[in-house]
């Protein structure tokens, strides 16, 4: 049985991980503005409901982007990716909210709260503003009192056998840390309260480990809601979920079909209408804005995307808990080049033997440093896979060409991150 888990360090099988419902993303980018090479190179694999973003990307409507830091280590390579999709989706258009995840830190990780404010400022946001981020919303869940109080209100349709299937929790886990997930839950969700923006699409782009957080949080979304609306035999089909109140929801539903001009066939014994249109997300959205004149949540399930952990230089998961085998944002150009020397390739035992045989790109850790990234001509990177390929292209090429090019990134960002220093404050809620 496949476990995912928020919290620990394991590396997945993409592939297998369908089974929780997470859709196939490879055909969803192809037609967003300028797709960049985390999509193209098929870094970012899967989604729920990514349908919701693109359509709010076509009509010109407003949506948010929520994702988070965890302020418990350096930042490396493999958290550079996450803020790479952000900086790409605010050049599209998203509001861009970004949580600092103090709370989840002192709870799960043993940080104080001060240890964790330092540690987001000096290796997170610093380097967010250095690699392009723009000016945007990022606070910290300790000081945002919305995210902590909604976080309380919204575990009234949670228990603990839920939260125990899903995490995996056992009598000796701290409350605390039951709790981190309720508090994610308020993170993603109070961007979509007025004060914040008001009701709209949400995306979360996040590595697979954090589903559990995105199911549970969609789970709390969707219990917050008087309807339930999904596509039904060609229709939308809207279902009351509430015992009270029955009819004037379906009144609402029912004005909603006839403002658009909509067949419908109405059942009040089964407290349903079934509406002749397939455009399920425009009555959801209208249905929960009803919700909301009526005192309610009316949350939009949130929509999330995935990408594939990039690998550490021994082969395995890159972790900031093991520094050997990590590029941070920090090192020097000499450190990254010592680590780049080191790590595992894949090419033969000898030079005759690369040659007569070809190498393995697929397995070979400098070839996904120049895949996330390092490289960004699509066409250079297929020829180094081709030379590899076929012998003509070498390890040691490899690795040389990865050390300059890792040492021209961390030069640049280095003086990027030294003048990003008085821009902090523009980025702080």
């Amino acid at each position: 049985m496949i476990r995912i888990d928020p919290w620990s360090s394991k590396q997945y099988d993409y592939e297998k991980l369908h089974q929780f419902g997470i859709e196939d993303f490879k055909n969803e980018w192809k037609d967003l503005p300028s797709p960049p090479f985390f999509f193209r190179r098929g870094i970012v694999f899967g989604h729920r409901d990514f349908h919701r973003i693109k359509d709010a990307i076509k009509k010109k409507k407003p949506w948010v982007i929520l994702t988070g830091l965890m302020p418990s280590g350096k930042m490396h390579l493999g958290h550079k990716i996450v803020i790479d999709q952000v900086i790409y989706y605010q050049s599209i258009g998203a509001d861009i909210h970004i949580a600092v995840a103090d709370i989840e830190a002192y709870a799960t990780r043993g940080y104080s709260l001060k240890q964790a404010e330092k540690i987001a400022i000096e290796e997170y946001i610093s380097n967010y503003i250095a690699l392009g981020l723009k000016p945007c919303h990022i606070y910290f869940q300790s000081k945002n009192n919305d995210v902590k109080d909604m976080a309380y209100l919204l575990a009234k349709k949670a228990n603990l056998s839920q939260t125990t299937a899903i995490y995996g929790f056992t009598g000796s886990t701290n409350m605390a840390h039951v709790f981190a997930p309720f508090i994610q839950a308020g993170d993603i969700l109070h961007v979509q309260l007025a004060a914040y923006g008001g009701l709209r699409p949400t995306l979360v782009p996040v590595g697979v480990d954090q589903d559990p957080h995105i199911r549970f949080c969609r789970d709390i979304a969707s219990a917050h809601r008087l309807y339930s609306v999904m596509e039904h035999e060609g229709r939308t089909g809207v279902f009351v979920k509430v015992d009270e109140g029955v009819k004037k929801l379906l009144d609402i539903a029912e004005g909603i079909a006839k403002k658009h001009g909509y067949s419908y066939e109405r059942n009040d014994a089964y407290k349903a209408i079934y509406i002749a249109s397939n455009n399920v997300d425009e009555i959801d959205f209208e249905l929960a804005m009803e919700e909301r004149k009526l005192g309610y949540y009316g949350f939009i399930l949130p929509s999330s995307t995935y990408h594939r952990f990039i690998t550490g230089l021994d082969g395995n998961k890159m972790s900031s808990s093991r520094p050997n085998y990590a590029i941070f944002l920090s090192d020097t150009p000499e450190e990254a080049k010592k680590k780049i020397w080191h790590a595992k390739t894949g090419g033969r035992i000898s030079i005759e033997e690369h040659r007569r045989l070809g190498g393995e790109p697929e397995k070979c850790i400098i070839y996904e440093l120049f895949t996330y990234g390092l490289i960004k001509d699509d066409r250079q990177l297929e020829q180094i896979y081709q030379d590899c390929r076929n012998g003509k292209q070498t390890c040691g090429q490899c690795k040389k060409l990865a050390s300059e090019l890792m040492k021209e990134f961390l030069n640049d960002l280095k003086e990027k991150r030294n003048s990003a220093k008085d821009e902090i404050k523009e980025y702080l809620d």
